[in-house]
């Protein structure tokens, strides 16, 4: 069962105070107008990416709305359940946020996962994997096949929830496994909006394990580029073709 841990939270308290005063000008010295300078950088990449997310999560769900509409009825036809799953996962900072998708499970899947943890099968147990996972329904093993069952995050994206590349956003489970064993790399890993797709959808999913994972996703946060977005991007209509590493 996946388990919503409580996040630790703080809050501050501020006196906001409205004063006239008179604004100088003052010279920047060179040292720091070149951290201005990155910094008008960074915020304008970070502008330029959530542009590309817009545009491209608006198309997307415009162009494939019809078939998810399809979907949505065989999911409510094929077994018990609504057509959406809704779990919570843990986001830019560390927050909270409504993650969706097409139900591939059983109803009662969430609740069934304890029991199958001795059953696990992804390396370094962070992750939690089954290649046979017996919650899994015959319709919900072609959508993960085929990535179709991802669909609705394209709804997380416009919200500005989640990117269309980044790290993908764990279960509370595993982000609180990861926070226990990688601290770091757990704290630099949410420093980023999570992602419909990333370096480790493109480099083998769930054939690669939790410390391979965490290197792509990391190397991805450090050698961020809208060139490397577009490139994942691209491959990752390969890798959902192949359907490696989806089950």
């Amino acid at each position: 069962m996946s388990t919503s841990l409580p996040l630790p939270s703080s809050s501050l308290q501020l006196e906001t105070m409205t004063r006239e005063v008179r604004v100088h000008p003052m010279p920047v010295p060179s040292g720091r107008r070149g951290r201005l300078n990155r910094g008008t950088a960074t915020a304008a990449c970070s502008m330029a990416k959530r542009m590309v997310d817009v545009a491209g999560a608006t198309f997307l769900l415009t162009l494939l709305f019809p078939v998810m509409l399809l979907i949505a009825l065989l999911v409510r036809l094929s077994s018990p359940g609504p057509a959406l799953f809704r779990q919570l996962r843990q986001g830019h900072g560390g927050r909270t946020f409504w993650f969706l998708k097409f139900r591939t499970m059983t109803a009662d899947a969430e609740h069934r996962l304890r029991d199958l943890e001795p059953l696990n099968e992804a390396a370094g147990g962070v992750l939690f994997k089954m290649r046979r996972d017996p919650r899994v329904t015959p319709l919900g093993r072609f959508l993960r096949r085929t990535s179709l069952d991802e669909l609705p995050q394209l709804l997380n994206v416009l919200r500005g929830e989640m990117s269309l590349v980044g790290p993908r956003p764990l279960q509370m489970r595993d982000s609180a496994l990861l926070e226990q064993i990688e601290p770091e790399a757990y704290g630099r890993r949410v420093t980023v909006l999570p992602g419909l797709t990333g370096a480790w959808q493109v480099g083998g999913r769930s054939e690669t394990d939790s410390q391979g994972m965490l290197q792509l996703d990391l190397d991805y946060i450090e050698h961020w580029s809208l060139r490397r977005d577009l490139g994942i991007l691209f491959r990752t209509i390969g890798a959902v073709i192949r359907g490696r590493g989806a089950y």
